[in-house]
């Protein structure tokens, strides 16, 4: 059996609530290869899904949200920070279902209404703020919130931040196989590919892809968020969270995770100067918009990588645009 007609099986057992239309678009960043060493460098466009204001996070909703309607539930509860992709994308999602949408917020609520805040607002969803600076803070929240509407008689679904669970995992699958067969079609030889990693959930689903399928590419990628040893350890778990979903007994090696730090900067969502000069040259270069929580300072790293010569036997090198642009206006 072909790997697209394995992967085809593994997704068709989960039900999908087909939000955005794919497979997104595959696209040469020629404008860019000299200043990365004249390495071959493609980007798969997720920022260009066409639901929600993009950005791959729908693509997890789509399962996510297809089992909290089969569940009955009618209200999505979720959070994160108040610029939050997810937040926005479960929105959306929530507006588009006739379902409610509560947001739960890290810290106090923002001075001024803008980026992502704003178009979550504007989607209709009930937002709250923890009013305490760690971001764990809504992982508390999010359970005292789900207690309340049980005790009240209704049926919420809560959601992890940033949409970090199984069934996220398994959706960013069917980005790695996508890209695949991008690949395939256009006979491109993929050496890597490389991501932010915030939450996890995005690279623990193209990893296990990779462990399934025997994709041809190695994973590496650049935390946004948090110390690159505690993110491999939860991407870790999230992999091996989804292989149980999957049925499918698994050992991840040591070399699977591969997560670099020397990004972040002063923190989760505090713009860099290298993230902020890299938004501006890709966006100068290539007429395409990076994002300074994730994308411009993943692609930072990658750059820099390149540059000091750590991925000298890369000839060509997928990037993948996951999206939040709407934080670009704050």
């Amino acid at each position: 059996m072909s790997t697209q007609a394995l992967v085809s099986d593994d997704l068709q057992k989960f039900p999908r609530c087909e939000l955005a239309r794919f497979p997104t678009p595959l696209q040469r960043f020629k404008n860019l290869e000299k200043s990365i060493n004249s390495v071959e460098l493609w980007v798969k466009r997720d920022d260009l899904i066409d639901f929600g204001y993009g950005g791959n996070k729908v693509r997890a909703l789509e399962y996510i949200v297809a089992d909290a309607l089969k569940s009955g539930s009618k209200t999505l509860i979720t959070g994160a920070s108040a610029q939050s992709n997810h937040v926005r994308a479960t929105a959306a999602a929530a507006a588009y279902l006739n379902l409610n949408c509560i947001a739960i917020y890290w810290g106090s609520p923002p001075k001024e209404v803008r980026g992502n805040y704003y178009l979550t607002r504007l989607l209709g969803a009930e937002t709250r703020f923890t009013h305490d600076t760690d971001r764990s803070s809504v992982d508390t929240m999010i359970r005292l919130v789900e207690q309340e509407l049980v005790q009240g008689g209704a049926l919420p679904y809560s959601i992890p931040r940033g949409g970090a669970c199984a069934l996220g995992v398994i959706a960013h699958m069917h980005a790695a196989q996508e890209l695949l067969e991008q690949c395939q079609d256009r006979e491109i030889n993929v050496d890597l590919v490389t991501l932010a990693v915030g939450s996890g959930g995005t690279i623990a689903g193209w990893v296990l892809a990779r462990i399934l399928y025997d994709h041809p590419w190695r994973i590496e990628g650049f935390t946004v968020s948090r110390p690159a040893r505690e993110l491999t350890d939860i991407v870790r778990n999230l992999v091996q969270q989804a292989a149980i979903l999957l049925n499918v007994t698994l050992n991840i090696n040591l070399d699977e995770v591969v997560i670099h730090d020397g990004y972040i900067g002063d923190g989760y969502g505090i713009p860099s100067i290298e993230g902020n000069e890299t938004i501006k040259e890709v966006a100068v270069r290539q007429g395409v918009f990076f994002d300074p929580t994730y994308t411009g300072k993943a692609f930072a790293g990658f750059s820099d990588f390149m540059k000091k010569g750590h991925y000298g036997d890369i000839q060509t090198a997928v990037f993948l645009h996951t999206g939040g642009e709407p934080v670009l206006f704050v």
